[in-house]
């Protein structure tokens, strides 16, 4: 031996033994090949030994010097049969378990073979240097050979190590185990494949001829009572049964703890009590304070220890768990009766007690489930004090998450959910409670269903959303996340103002439900703010895609939920820019697979995407809804083929494109499609919407065509029709635009006097003295009216001058000089100044006095400008309208509009042989230093009256000389600077102020 060669002493024949080990092998590879745990290490080990027969089937020696290597190699291989047919046959759990046994057996018979084939003496056998080789390789490789139990295993058993050596070894730990070791051993984690696999291993233990030794029985019974802590390996029946055994063995009051059980230390009874070296016990954490601290002597018999050994005192420990536990149950039974005492305090005490109870440990809340505390618990919810029911909610909160029948037991008691969602809406640490407990209820599905049903608690799940307390808020996440699989409770949240669900399935739910979900947006009322964020969220490519589908109901309720979302401008234009108007024009016109309501729908969605183009911002890239002419044609072509509904939303939408960034195109492209001939005709329908929508887009089409192309679609009877309108019409917005049609109107003197004749200047009259419209369109209809007044004051014309003052309109003006907007002050004092040129030929001459009159009545006052007799009506004096005043102050006005305009009116008083009485006029009025002030106007038209005004002014030495040095320095800044017609008009001016010569280069 001491050589480390094998010498043969076998009597068996060595071509025997070589047979033998072959048939072996090939008898354990076989048995190998059925195992399931641990098959990778016995597929390995089965590998060496292919390779071993392999060696042996060589023509190799059969010398007597191999026999005692083979023999050895035929005994360990017998044993690896042996495990591996156990392995193969007996229950799964038992080879799990025994693992790492098996690993140790397996890695042992592969050294042993390793070994002896490594004592082989090879030099003395007649065998190849390859062959040779071979057998020290393989030697080689089993002697260094390791196997592994599985992480799945190791977990398992890891465990298992843990559960005997620990307390805390309750049910919900015994659940996971059994998952653990299914998945190890490949079974389905079902209850019942659990619990048929749990009662063979079960039965495997308790025969008594497959017990190998003592320490292993005792192991496999503490694994036994491990597992039958688990819901798969123990029925309810056979749980209650074993309860109430030791329950109604037991007394009615707790036990005080003897003596024994109290730490020398702390004087509390022990929790994890270890032996010191002096054989007295202790509270673990005491003694190990003590040693920390430097005292290494026994606190009670003060010999030295060794503070390296401490042993668990397992028999104590395990007495003190049977007397808490024996207490735990007797309490447990006697606070029931207690919680439905009327006495508020004793209920909190009890409450407080069972609540520590069963915090304490699973088992306990298990007692508490068999005692049918749930009802009684459940109950409480409705009391009135907050203590109570925060106590009673957080119990039935531990109860629920040990167990789907807990969870389904709290379901079934009447109004217990109900109860559960009124305190959601309570205090906020109330409020939690109610959440958290809500929250473990859904876990279970046949709860779960019941929860979005009860009235008021999705909304007020979504409401604490919004918690300032960031745990509330993260739990209601969870638990509308946990409903959101109904598609009912998808819709509550939904008409809460919570979408994320919806919008997930309507993106990616089947068609029905994504049907559902879409029908649900078009018919929850949302505020503008939800829409938007609705949009932003991705609620637009889903609703396209089905706007595209070719199933008619699909479209529809995507028509029906585009329709409520594009009513906001941002969302508009993001439906244009991703891809909406092609589908929706499709759908407009195709007229016989589209229904009229459906059309109706897509042709108000259209509408909102036109007005959405109207509010872009300058610096942004536009965005056109419309991009050719024959998209424009084709859409305005539907006004005269379509119904009621759709011709307003067409019309609307022309509306709102005439004001578009690209509504100067628009405008333009409608006239030459000889858009005006249709509307006339549509300003004469009886449908109110129809013709209020036709007047405002004439409105928008007159305003910057050319005049004179209106003519031929403008007769009496259009005329007629606008001022019927504005008569008889309760909407200012269309009155403001038939009056805003009738000012733009060419100046045409037939078309004038069909207005005369249908009195449009008396509606004009009522339409500026009626205070009765609506005051934020009322400012529109007056600005128009003004406007369209204009061309009845052309002093061409005084008849109808005439009719306009008789009707008692100047005044008006002259109010509208004062409180109108710029536009009306500027119409308005156009008119004054076409009134004012015909007062000089209308002003009647003063009649001279006689002798005897002049002694007897009092000098008759003439005009001071027409120097005649002047009235309103008479001669359209502006000065006897005091429009004078008004007209000066606005030559200080911020527009150039309304001043250049006053300025007109004001010159009127200036003109041909009125200059000396109407310059003395204006001087009274202060308004030559405004119009000096107008010199230095950014307007060069300005620039330019005022200084024709002021060369006729200074002619007159008396205001030459009052006015003259205030304007020289913007009469040389305009000679200086502005071109030769104004350097010359202000040359003109300097040289009558004597500050240039006459012959100055300048002129």
């Amino acid at each position: 031996m001491a050589t480390g060669v094998i010498i043969s002493t076998s009597p068996i024949p060595a071509s025997d033994l070589f047979s033998q080990t072959v048939l072996a092998i090939i008898d354990t590879v076989n048995a190998a090949k059925g195992v399931l745990i641990q098959k990778e290490n016995f597929k390995k080990f089965s590998t060496y030994l292919e390779i071993l027969k392999e060696l042996l089937e060589l023509n190799v020696d059969h010398s007597k010097s191999l026999a005692n290597a083979l023999q050895t190699i035929n005994r360990e291989i017998k044993v690896a049969k042996h495990l591996a047919l156990e392995c193969r046959h007996r229950n799964k759990i038992y080879i799990l378990i025994t693992c790492r046994k098996i690993v140790k057996l397996l890695e042992g018979s592969t050294k042993e073979i390793g070994r002896a084939l490594s004592l082989i003496p090879l030099t003395s056998l007649d065998v190849s240097l390859d062959i040779k080789n071979q057998v020290i390789k393989l030697s080689k490789d089993m002697l260094d050979a390791v196997y592994w139990v599985t992480a799945a295993e190791d977990v398992v058993v890891k465990k298992i190590e843990l559960g005997i050596q620990g307390r805390d070894f309750d049910r919900s730990c015994a659940n996971q185990l059994l998952v653990h070791i299914a998945e190890a051993i490949g079974i389905s984690p079902e209850q019942s494949e659990l619990k048929k696999e749990f009662e063979e291993f079960k039965r495997e233990v308790e025969d008594a001829t497959l017990r190998k030794d003592l320490a292993e029985d005792v192991q496999m019974e503490q694994i036994i009572t491990l597992l039958e802590k688990a819901d798969a390996t123990t029925s309810l029946d056979e749980k209650r049964k074993k309860y109430f055994e030791k329950r109604n063995a037991l007394g009615r009051q707790p036990l005080e703890p003897l003596q024994s059980f109290y730490c020398p230390i702390t004087q509390a009874v022990m929790v994890d009590p270890v032996e010191t070296t002096s054989g007295r016990t202790f509270e673990r954490s005491a003694i190990e304070k003590c040693f920390a601290e430097g005292n290494n002597l026994c606190p009670l018999t003060m010999v030295p220890l060794n503070t390296s050994v401490i042993r668990p005192n397992k028999t104590l420990r395990e007495s003190i768990e049977e007397w808490r536990e024996r207490n735990n149950i007797i309490n447990i039974v006697s606070i029931k009766p207690r919680l439905q005492s009327s006495e508020e305090t004793e209920m909190l005490q009890s409450l407080s007690k069972l609540q520590d109870i069963c915090t304490e440990r699973e088992l306990h809340r298990e007692w508490m489930t068999m005692e049918d505390y749930i009802p009684v618990l459940a109950g409480l919810l409705s009391a009135k004090n907050r203590e109570i029911r925060k106590h009673a909610l957080f119990i039935l909160f531990m109860l629920a998450k040990d167990s789907d029948d807990n969870r389904e037991r709290i379901l079934k008691v009447d109004n217990a959910l109900e109860s559960i969602v009124r305190s959601l809406a309570r205090q906020i640490d109330e409020g939690k409670l109610a959440l958290q407990l809500l929250l473990e209820l859904s876990r279970s599905n046949v709860v779960r269903d019941s929860i979005g049903s009860v009235h008021g608690c999705i909304l007020l799940l979504v409401t604490m959303l919004s918690s300032d307390d960031i745990q509330a808020a993260k739990d209601a996440q969870q638990l509308l996340e946990n409903l959101s699989f109904l598609d009912q409770n998808v819709i509550q949240m939904a008409k809460a103002n919570h979408f994320k669900p919806l919008l997930q399935l309507l993106s990616s739910g089947p068609e029905n439900v994504r049907l559902i979900m879409a029908e649900t947006f078009s018919e929850i009322e949302l505020t503008d703010h939800y829409k938007l964020s609705i949009v932003k969220d991705g609620a637009l490519s889903p609703l396209l895609q089905m706007l595209s589908h070719g199933d008619l109901e699909m479209k529809k309720v995507a028509v029906k939920a585009l329709l409520q979302l594009s009513d906001l401008p941002q969302n508009g234009l993001q439906m244009i820019k991703e891809g909406a108007v092609g589908p929706l024009f499709e759908l407009l016109y195709r007229h016989s697979l589209s229904p009229p309501p459906l059309r109706e729908q897509v042709a108000a969605t259209i509408m909102h995407l036109a007005i959405s183009t109207t509010l872009q911002e300058a610096d942004q890239e536009q965005i056109l809804l419309l991009e050719s002419e024959e998209d424009i044609f084709k859409l305005f072509s539907l006004v005269s083929l379509t119904g009621p509904d759709i011709q307003r939303s067409i019309l609307h939408t022309f509306q709102a494109l005439c004001h578009s960034p690209n509504g100067f195109d628009i405008r333009k492209k409608l006239r030459q499609l000889s858009a005006v001939q249709v509307l006339v005709q549509l300003c004469e329908v009886d449908n109110h919407t129809i013709r209020e929508n036709a007047v405002k887009l004439f409105h928008c089409l007159i305003e910057d065509g050319d005049k004179n192309t209106f003519l031929e679609h403008v007769g009496q009877r259009c005329i007629e029709t606008l001022l019927r309108i504005i008569k008889t019409s309760n909407d200012v917005e269309e009155i403001a635009a038939a009056m805003g049609i009738i000012s733009k109107l060419p100046t045409d003197p037939q078309l004038n006097q069909w207005l005369i004749d249908a009195e449009a200047v008396q509606t004009i009259f009522a339409c500026l003295t009626d205070l009765n419209k609506n005051a934020l369109h009322k400012r529109q209809v007056i600005e128009n009216a003004v406007g369209a007044l204009c061309r009845f004051t052309v002093s061409t014309n005084q008849e109808w001058q005439k009719i306009v003052a008789e009707a008692g309109l100047i005044p008006v003006l002259v109010h509208m000089l004062v409180s109108g907007t710029a536009l009306t002050k500027q119409n308005a004092a156009i008119s004054l100044k076409q009134f004012s040129e015909s007062s000089v030929s209308l002003s009647k001459p003063m009649k001279k006095r006689g002798i005897f009159q002049c002694c007897l009545a009092a000098p008759e006052t003439g005009c001071p400008v027409h120097l005649g007799i002047c009235t309103v009506e008479s001669s359209f004096c502006i000065l006897q309208a005091n429009a004078l005043e008004p007209l000066v102050r606005m030559l200080g006005e911020p527009d150039l509009g309304p001043c250049e305009a006053s300025l007109d009116a004001l010159l009127t008083l200036i003109d041909d042989e009125r200059l000396q009485s109407g310059s003395k006029v204006l001087a009274e009025a202060n308004a030559i230093v405004p119009i000096i002030k107008l010199l230095s106007s950014p307007s060069e038209k300005l620039q330019e009256k005022s200084l024709t005004a002021l060369e006729r002014i200074f002619r007159l030495v008396e205001f030459k000389l009052k006015y003259g040095t205030s304007a020289q320095m913007p009469l040389v800044e305009i000679a200086q600077r502005k071109n030769s017609h104004m350097k010359s008009l202000a040359a003109r001016v300097l040289a009558q102020l004597n500050v240039l010569g006459q012959q100055s280069s300048f002129f």
